[in-house]
């Protein structure tokens, strides 16, 4: 690469990247969802039952949080442009068989499984591939917001696919949603190997940037020292208090993810008597409201930061102040209005969103020469709430035939993470590797 005077107008290629990392990041919501959305459906024409269909739903959970772990090693080693994009292969092909497990009758609910189970095993490495990049390309004090945008994909994917998907079932059979997602996969996979490199190695980075990236906190070298996995390494990251109280509070913020993931059409459908068209339409509704609070609590927390207050501060006010307003989510089983029952979903989706920034936090958080690893174990322990919920739902729902307690299990969880983030995280601080002692320091994040 040609190196660039520092005294040029500084390049944003930052942003190009984040794009390409929101606009996947979407795609791979939308491709979460396509089950729930096409379950009703699925259950009538393959005669699966409502707890089947919660372990068909948590089939995608047991691969992406078993493999977290090992996917964030292989992005350490490998680098995340390789990882992701191979990955991205392997979804669109497993995502596509899904469309035609309609030809199996017999063995239509252990294919559906097997095939969801491969979905979550190559997405994976996708979000702590996330978190990596952005904290190689973003400086701390916009990591927040960069953060915040691409897990608001989620948000945003559900808002735009949700309605999307509402349409083919309502002129298509179910299968078609499965196979237009991974279309939109193969093709995303070609991009990303055209756009995604790291900022040293990209061919339109200029130093001015490389600078106002690495003086500001952001990690350029990642991957240029490459450290051996071991395990006393991953035993003093699961051991720290602070990574600790992180990793419960992410469970606990899955755990409402999930539910609108996987259990949200259907307890529109089944409790509310909403149509399928209706609860596509209408379930964007509170993935719009929870897109607008992860952009906002992403731009607070960095415009503390700004203002000089703590990093501890800056992101625990909005981690924990959303948290606990997703528990009005319980507030659904007291209404009957229609209107009044999206309200209450839009009121907890937002405050979900507000106070996603757990991913944030991995980036301030993680031993430098480990980040993959570090947000690998974070997702992994973050999703085990996407086994456990559809399970506990769909067991919940075959016993009391209601949603009522399987919302307040849900926002329960809320107040949970909230006191996880005040009780246990304590002081928020970069983890420093010690390679010759398999320790961990710690020293005040910049």
């Amino acid at each position: 690469m040609t190196v660039q005077v520092a005294s040029a107008k500084k390049t944003n290629i930052r942003y190009l990247i984040l794009l390409m990392i929101f606009i996947v990041t979407t795609i791979n919501y939308a491709d979460r969802s396509t089950l729930s959305m096409a379950a009703t459906s699925m259950s009538k024409d393959l005669g699966i039952n409502q707890v089947s269909m919660g372990y068909a739903f948590s089939a995608f959970g047991w691969a992406y949080a078993i493999l977290q772990i090992p996917g964030g090693w292989f992005l350490d080693k490998f680098g995340a442009r390789n990882v992701y994009g191979i990955c991205l292969l392997l979804w669109a092909f497993f995502t596509a068989i899904q469309g035609f497990i309609g030809s199996f009758a017999s063995f239509a609910l252990l294919i559906l499984f097997l095939a969801r189970l491969m979905v979550g095993a190559v997405e994976s490495p996708l979000f702590p591939a996330n978190s990596r990049m952005t904290t190689m390309w973003f400086p701390t004090n916009e990591r927040g917001l960069a953060s915040s945008i691409f897990n608001s994909a989620q948000y945003f994917s559900l808002a735009l696919f949700t309605p999307v998907m509402g349409l083919l079932l309502q002129y298509f059979r179910w299968p078609v949603i499965f196979w237009s997602t991974g279309i939109v996969v193969l093709i995303l996979a070609f991009f990303w190997f055209k756009v995604i490199r790291s900022p040293i190695g990209h061919p339109k980075v200029n130093q001015a940037e490389l600078d106002y990236i690495q003086t500001k906190g952001g990690l350029t070298e990642i991957g240029e020292k490459k450290v051996p996995v071991k395990w006393a390494y991953i035993r003093a990251l699961i051991t720290n208090r602070m990574l600790l109280g992180i990793y419960f509070g992410q469970f606990c913020l899955n755990t409402i993810t999930w539910f609108f993931l996987t259990w949200f059409p259907t307890y529109l459908v089944q409790a509310k008597g909403f149509s399928i068209l209706q609860a596509g339409i209408f379930a964007s509704i509170p993935a719009i409201a929870g897109f607008i609070g992860g952009l906002l609590g992403g731009y607070i927390s960095d415009w503390f930061l700004r203002r000089g207050v703590s990093l501890t501060a800056a992101r625990k006010i909005p981690i924990i102040i959303g948290l606990v307003l997703s528990s009005s989510i319980v507030l659904a089983n007291y209404v009957t209005s229609d209107w009044f029952v999206i309200a209450i979903m839009a009121l907890a989706f937002f405050s979900k969103g507000f106070g996603a920034l757990g991913w944030v936090v991995v980036s301030d958080t993680s031993p430098k020469e480990m980040v993959g690893l570090s947000g690998g174990i974070f997702n992994f322990i973050g999703n085990i709430a996407s086994i456990v919920t559809p399970i506990v739902i769909g067991y919940i729902l075959s016993v009391t035939h209601s949603f009522n307690d399987a919302l307040i299990f849900v926002g329960a969880m809320g107040i949970l993470g909230a006191l996880s983030y005040l009780l246990i995280v304590g002081n928020i601080r970069r983890l420093d590797l010690n390679i010759k002692e398999n320790t961990l320091n710690t020293k005040i994040s910049q």
